[in-house]
């Protein structure tokens, strides 16, 4: 008895938390979808020290276990108040514990979980894609996916705990196979704090064409058609 109280209480705790942090996050969430907002919630940020580091976190938190915001808005303000190197590593350490914490909280309480985010629909189309009941391929489809800037990344970090992978590597992979999605929005942050506005538009250009070579070469590549059947299950 004494265990189902506090477990309710931890549970009510935690309730009250995310809550707090959405009433507490949501004028920011709209603030920084815009560029002024973003130069504005910088300087913000700068004055706060290291209490602005915890703020950054909880936005990131709020983005990937809350789903009310794309990634890519709080990537450049990451760049923006850190630089492309600072705000690459600050982005990597809270893409980390957020997407430690899901996977744990999918183990726990499964697909009731995520169904809170995410329609049922789209989960069991998903679950049951070739591509991702495959343990021989699922490492790769995750990598793939989670390189290719545009993907629904929230999306793919709440069905790993689910997925024929192991924690270890799905972690590995959520995490650090971002990467070129998230060296050219903290590069383009750190270029538009400067006002390099044709190093911005140019870091977007590459981007582009680097994904869309990635794209071709993947399905040049994919005799099997896996990477399509998995990109399929997720629109």
């Amino acid at each position: 008895m004494k265990k189902k109280i506090l477990k309710l209480f931890i549970l009510l705790l935690v309730i009250i938390l995310f809550v707090s942090i959405i009433i507490y996050l949501t004028p920011l969430m709209k603030q920084i979808s815009t560029q002024e907002g973003q130069l504005e919630f910088k300087q913000k940020i700068e004055e706060l020290g290291i209490k602005g580091i915890i703020v950054l976190f909880l936005l990131q938190l709020a983005q990937i276990a809350l789903v009310i915001l794309p990634g890519e808005p709080l990537e450049i303000l990451s760049g923006m108040c850190y630089g492309t190197i600072g705000g690459t590593i600050f982005i990597f350490a809270s893409v980390f514990v957020t997407t430690t914490i899901i996977y744990v909280l999918v183990k726990k309480y499964g697909k009731k979980y995520i169904y809170e985010f995410f329609k049922k629909e789209k989960i069991d189309k998903i679950e049951n894609s070739k591509a991702f009941k495959n343990p021989k391929t699922v490492e790769y489809i995750l990598a793939i996916l989670f390189l290719i800037p545009g993907t629904p990344k929230d999306l793919l970090t709440y069905i790993g705990a689910l997925l024929p992978i192991s924690f270890k590597k799905f972690i590995l992979i959520s995490t650090f196979a971002r990467f070129p999605s998230v060296i050219s929005s903290t590069m383009a942050g750190n270029n538009i704090v400067q006002a390099n506005w044709h190093l911005v538009v140019a870091i977007y250009v590459i981007t582009f064409i680097l994904t869309g070579l990635i794209i071709f070469l993947t399905n040049k590549f994919d005799k099997n058609k896996i990477t399509k059947d998995a990109l399929d299950s997720l629109k």
